[in-house]
């Protein structure tokens, strides 16, 4: 029997990627599910995929508080409580600093840390109540800064530092916190990234066809949830990223940056 058989799962930015995969495989383990975008369409074809299914959505802009708080009273209007909350939502970016608005770095800043922070308050009482599970969807930018993406390496610093001392703070209460590091996944958030004047990029650089999938990354958290690990990062070049920073930081200065670049050109 699935250990997440109803149990209450929220995933925010379900619509796509990492986020539409976890849903889906929770639905399939028997959990009930609410989740959040900001494209009611998306939304809505999820829900028509799975007619009948314990599945709950909300249109949501996970920077605005008031939508968080809405997002959160809805599940609990519905389903009576929260087990497992999956802060997934996010948005990357793509350019260099010099040329990037301040507006951008905002943006970037107030979704993926500040959304992380708002749905985490109001679901805390009812995850306390059941001992449950509060993840966040970070990154290997959270380890180290990207070039390019200087706005979301310092989003996803603080959401790794932020959960780090959020799980100090409950280490003896039964709750669980977990920060995922996925690595280079398949995944809408490259298509959604901004650029210097904070409007979606529209296309990927990144080769998707060598990137593990959503589905397997969401396969990877799952598991990560059910042993209540502390934190994972997933991929080869994820681990390999981490551990290079870490003891051979000057040497992955000059790796990440040839990475990145070409002929002096932000390519990727």
């Amino acid at each position: 029997m699935s250990q997440f058989l109803n149990k209450v799962v929220v995933v925010t930015g379900g619509s796509d990627g990492i986020g539409k995969a976890l849903v889906e495989a929770f639905l399939v383990l028997g959990a009930k599910v609410a989740t959040c975008g900001r494209n009611y369409d998306k939304l809505y074809q999820l829900q028509s995929a799975h007619p009948g299914a314990p599945l709950l959505i909300h249109t949501a802009d996970v920077s605005k508080e008031q939508d968080c708080r809405q997002f959160i009273d809805m599940t609990i209007k519905s389903f009576g409580t929260i087990d497992i909350l999956i802060n997934n939502a996010g948005i990357s970016m793509r350019s260099i600093f010099e040329e990037a608005e301040l507006d951008t770095l905002r943006k970037v800043m107030d979704i993926n840390f500040w959304g992380t922070v708002y749905c985490t308050k109001f679901a805390l009482p009812y995850i306390l109540k059941n001992k449950g599970t509060i993840v966040g969807i970070s990154s290997i930018a959270g380890y180290r800064g990207l070039p390019g993406r200087s706005g979301y390496s310092a989003s996803k610093f603080a959401v790794n530092g932020w959960m780090e001392a959020l799980r100090t703070e409950l280490l003896e209460s039964g709750t669980n916190v977990l920060w995922v590091c996925p690595g280079f996944t398949t995944s809408n958030i490259r298509n959604a990234a901004l650029n210097k004047r904070g409007e979606s990029q529209g296309e990927s650089p990144m080769d998707e066809g060598k990137m593990m999938s959503s589905e397997e990354c969401a396969t990877h958290i799952i598991a990560a949830i059910e042993k209540r690990k502390r934190t994972i990062v997933l991929t080869f070049n994820g681990k390999r990223t981490v551990f290079m920073n870490r003891f051979f930081p000057s040497l992955t200065d000059k790796l990440v940056r040839k990475f990145f670049f070409k002929n002096g050109q932000l390519v990727k």
